[in-house]
């Protein structure tokens, strides 16, 4: 990856909807060498995609929870039970595999905290292989973002 590359990846994700030609003004490339760039990253996998990011509390969803959760067992079936269960769960917005004292963690948005009691006891609590659930409510989000430090 050169560091023209990385000019492109760093304005993509800052400003997705630029066109082929803004970027490529803005890194010093003309639109067809810039155009074949962008494809050959996202034919290679280091462009997943692009998104619009949204505001979880002017949609409602003033509740974030992050749950750590253990397993019964870890055999592979109930492991790769449980990934699809969540991949299926809307409320799960993250999921990260983990080290330590938790199997994993997941962090649910809710819109409240009556609504997040529904989620464990409807949804999280019946994920396969769930054995121990522990909730922390996060008080507020100093930051998140999808921008690697390129």
């Amino acid at each position: 990856m050169d560091e023209m590359s990385l000019k492109i990846l760093r304005i993509l994700q800052k400003q997705p909807d630029l066109t082929v030609a803004e970027i490529g003004e803005r890194v010093g490339l003309s639109h067809t060498p810039c155009w074949r760039r962008i494809k050959e990253m996202e034919r290679d996998g280091v462009i997943m995609g692009r998104s619009v990011r949204l505001d979880p509390r002017a949609l409602g969803f003033d509740v974030s929870v992050f749950c750590f959760i253990r397993l019964k067992q870890h055999d592979e079936d109930t492991l790769l039970a449980f990934e699809k269960a969540v991949r299926a769960m809307p409320e799960a917005v993250q999921c990260y595999s983990m080290t330590g004292d938790h199997d994993y963690v997941l962090r649910i948005l809710a819109k409240s905290v009556r609504e997040y009691e529904e989620i464990l006891k409807r949804s999280l609590l019946h994920l396969p292989g769930v054995g121990f659930v522990n909730s922390s409510f996060a008080l507020d989000e100093l930051k998140n973002t999808s921008e690697l430090p390129i």
